[in-house]
C-alpha cells in the first residue's frame, strides 16, 4: 500500500524508528508538548494525533493508537509495514487484577493472554502465545532501574470486551496469575512478530478491578509521567 495510508497522512521518513503509542491521542499530544524537542505533528486523521521530535538528542515519535485491538492492529501494522518503524512501545492504562497492585503502579507485559480472535488472521494451525520483544524488555528494566521505578512484570490480558456479561471472567484470569487487563497489547505483539519487528506494552494501573478505585480521565491523560519517562529513557 502506498503512503500516506487511509489512516496516516505522514510522508516517508516522518516517523522515527521508535514510536511510543498511548491509546489516547491527547496523551500523545501531552508527551510531544512536554517532553519532545522540535516536535511536529505528522498525523491528525480522525483525531489520531502523531508527532515526531527528539528526546535528549534522539529521534522519537509518539502516535495515538485508539481503543481496542482492531484500532491498534491498523496503526501498528501501517507503522511497521509502510513507515519502516522498528520498535513500538505501548504506553497505556490497565485495570489491576493482582490484589496487591495499586493505582499508579507500572506493569510490563512479558506475555499477553486474550479472548480475541485476532490471531485467526494469520491462519495458524494452533494457538499463538503473544510475547514482548526481549530486547525491549531489557531496555525497559534498565530505564526503570535508572529512574528508580518499580516494574511489575508478568502476564497481561488483552480483552475485546470492556463490558462483559460474564461477571466472573476476570476472576478466572486472576487465578492464572494475570496481572492486569487492557485492550491492545495482543494485537501489537502479533503484528510485531509477523513483521519481524519489536513491541512492548507498559501500562500504568488506572483502576483496580476488585476494589473499585479509579483515576478520572484527565488524571490518566497527564499523570502517567513515570511511565512516559521510562519509555522515553528506552529510546
Amino acid at each position: 500500500m502506498p503512503i500516506p495510508t487511509p489512516h496516516i497522512t505522514a510522508a516517508s521518513g516522518d516517523y522515527a524508528k521508535t514510536v511510543l503509542m498511548p491509546g489516547d491521542p491527547l496523551r500523545a499530544k501531552f508527551i510531544a508538548e512536554n517532553y519532545l524537542q522540535d516536535a511536529r505533528e505528522v498525523n491528525n486523521v480522525r483525531g489520531m494525533l502523531g508527532y515526531t521530535g527528539t528526546y535528549k538528542g534522539k529521534a522519537v515519535s509518539v502516535q495515538g493508537s485508539g481503543m481496542g485491538m482492531p484500532s491498534m492492529g491498523i496503526y501498528s501494522y501501517e507503522l511497521f509495514n509502510f513507515y519502516e518503524v522498528e520498535n513500538i512501545i505501548r504506553i497505556g492504562s490497565a485495570g489491576g487484577m493482582k490484589l496487591d497492585l495499586n493505582l499508579g503502579d507500572i506493569v510490563l507485559g512479558l506475555g499477553v493472554c486474550t479472548n480475541s480472535k485476532y490471531a485467526d488472521n494469520y491462519l495458524l494451525p494452533g494457538n499463538y502465545a503473544p510475547i514482548a520483544s526481549y530486547a525491549l524488555v531489557q531496555k525497559a528494566q534498565r530505564s526503570a532501574d535508572a529512574l528508580g521505578i518499580r516494574l511489575v512484570v508478568g502476564n497481561l490480558l488483552s480483552t475485546d470486551t470492556f463490558y462483559d456479561d460474564n461477571e466472573n471472567a476476570l476472576k478466572s484470569w486472576l487465578k492464572m496469575g494475570v496481572l492486569a487487563v487492557e485492550m491492545e497489547a495482543a494485537a501489537l505483539y502479533m503484528n510485531a512478530a509477523r513483521a519481524n519487528k519489536n513491541a512492548l506494552c507498559i501500562c500504568t494501573i488506572s483502576d483496580t478491578i476488585f476494589t473499585g478505585k479509579a483515576m478520572p480521565a484527565d488524571e490518566r491523560r497527564t499523570s502517567f509521567t513515570q511511565m512516559m519517562e521510562l519509555a522515553l529513557g528506552m529510546v
